[in-house]
């Protein structure tokens, strides 16, 4: 089950200084996700030593959009289950790896 559960990464400045300077990485999961489980599916599709993991719910922003002559329709967003995980000094998952490889890139066509 671990390795079916769909880890969605957010992606986020604070998410990415997080990631940088303490390597805490931001996850969407299932509502149902506990930490135990979420420690274990890391694990398994990253293949890293998760520390600690910590989980917040965000509740959806209600949202009133208007119609025409006045009338209000009123709704909100889904809520989502954030997972902050910690994992170890020198371990890392390659979230926002493809940003950090587009800069060289981008550097060595600014030089020529």
């Amino acid at each position: 089950m671990e390795k079916t559960m769909t880890l969605k990464p957010r992606i986020s400045e604070k998410a990415y200084g997080q990631s940088q300077a303490a390597n805490v990485y931001v996850f969407v999961v299932p509502q149902d996700a506990n930490k135990l489980t979420v420690a274990q599916a890391v694990e398994a599709q990253f293949e890293v030593t998760v520390l600690s993991v910590n989980i917040t719910n965000v509740k959806g922003k209600v949202k009133t959009s208007y119609r025409k002559r006045g009338a209000r329709n009123s709704g909100s967003r889904n809520d989502i289950k954030k997972a902050y995980v910690t994992v170890r000094q020198g371990d890392t998952i390659p979230v926002f790896a493809s940003e950090e490889d587009e800069k060289p890139a981008a550097e060595k066509k600014g030089k020529k």
